[in-house]
């Protein structure tokens, strides 16, 4: 490593000596001036550049967000910086999600990468935790879950209408037509006690069926 920093020496200050450059665009032994253009050529290096990232890009539409501390692929008009969660989110958010404060300084509980400094668009989940878009996309097609509070990850509405019925055409054997069981919604938090189903336990509060059974099954007393 010293011989190669003493080589890269010599190149500097022989390249100075004949008044050359030691590559296309800038001097070795040099401090670095970064902008847009080369000062000898005017070469544009990036047809996007923060002079406070000194991020070189193809124009993407970004803009520099000062709350993230970085840029971000815009348009700046479509996105607005959340306080409390620490990111940019698509304007059609704005007072319609659930804030955790810093949210978006954990990592995507599914690929374990950052979210902030993430070229993936961040998706907020009802609960508000964040997955990367990408991620969340690929979560769907095994689950609904957030996999960090177990709450629905999108509207369940129509699909729980349709355990309804497919509950109502599949009666239990008898033996178990009396039981009961105590559950916990993953939705509301709230606790029940509801008729074993096998197909699913269906919340009495908010009539979800994402529910966990909290207690073992029993016959109901006014049945024995």
């Amino acid at each position: 490593m010293e011989e190669m920093a003493a080589s890269a020496r010599e190149d500097g200050a022989r390249g100075q000596k004949q008044g050359r450059r030691g590559c296309k665009h800038y001097d070795r032994g040099c401090l670095l001036k970064a902008q847009q253009t080369c000062e000898e050529c005017s070469t544009l290096f990036g047809e996007y550049y923060c002079s406070i990232c000194h991020l070189f890009d193809k124009d993407k539409k970004q803009y520099h967000c000062e709350n993230c501390g970085i840029c971000r692929i815009g348009p700046k008009e479509d996105f607005f910086h959340c306080l409390k969660c620490n990111l940019c989110l698509a304007m059609n958010l704005q007072g319609k999600h659930k804030c955790i404060e810093n949210v978006s300084r954990q990592n995507c509980p599914i690929c374990l990468e950052d979210i902030h400094t993430s070229r993936v668009v961040a998706h907020v989940l009802p609960c508000g935790h964040l997955l990367h878009r990408t991620c969340y996309e690929e979560m769907l097609k095994e689950g609904y879950r957030c996999p960090l509070c177990m709450h629905s990850a999108l509207d369940m509405t129509r699909y729980w209408r349709q355990l309804d019925d497919e509950v109502a055409q599949t009666p239990m054997p008898s033996e178990y037509q009396n039981m009961t069981v105590d559950i916990l919604c993953n939705d509301c938090n709230g606790r029940s006690t509801v008729q074993f189903h096998i197909l699913g336990m269906k919340c009495n509060i908010c009539e979800s069926y994402n529910t966990a059974q909290a207690g073992g099954c029993r016959i109901s007393l006014d049945q024995q």
